[in-house]
């Protein structure tokens, strides 16, 4: 028997469409993609946390020549968050990643092992997560939960 999945998420047509708190956001997420380290990929990404008391996390990707070494942004921001605000829910998570030197209009999601990370936060929080992810320009797509981007997880319920 065949059965069909689908996941739901919104299209934010453009930056002029963000809420003020998206908004900030976003030019935080963008910010940060300067401090992205991409000698390898050149692909920077940024990504900024909206803590429950309203405080704003911020990091970006790591690499290192010793793949997979590295660190996303994403997993970079949330280990951030959860090793200095353990007890603080995370309401937004905002990404936005491009090659440095390129300008591309796709929104970039989270990889899997940062969809991994954030569901693990998610269900430790027991309340969802609302993830956006755009590219430098263009659309902006937005899900209410990590678990419209990876419907089969695995969590410590398996365990």
């Amino acid at each position: 028997m065949q059965k069909e999945h689908t996941i739901t998420f919104e299209s934010i047509d453009s930056y002029a469409e963000l809420s003020e708190m998206e908004k900030t956001l976003f030019d935080k997420a963008m910010a940060s993609r300067k401090t992205a380290y991409a000698p390898y990929s050149d692909f920077t990404v940024g990504c900024a946390i909206l803590l429950e008391n309203g405080e704003i996390i911020t990091g970006s990707n790591q690499e290192n020549a010793a793949y997979p070494s590295g660190l996303c942004a994403e997993r970079t921001t949330i280990f951030y968050t959860g090793a200095n605000f353990p007890d603080l829910k995370i309401k937004k998570l905002f990404v936005i990643g491009a090659p440095r030197n390129a300008s591309t209009s796709i929104p970039i999601p989270p990889c899997g092992a940062c969809r991994q990370a954030i569901l693990e936060y998610e269900a430790k929080q027991k309340e969802e997560i609302e993830i956006y992810f755009a590219s430098l320009g263009g659309a902006i797509y937005k899900t209410k939960s990590i678990r419209e981007l990876l419907p089969f997880s695995f969590d410590a319920s398996y365990l």
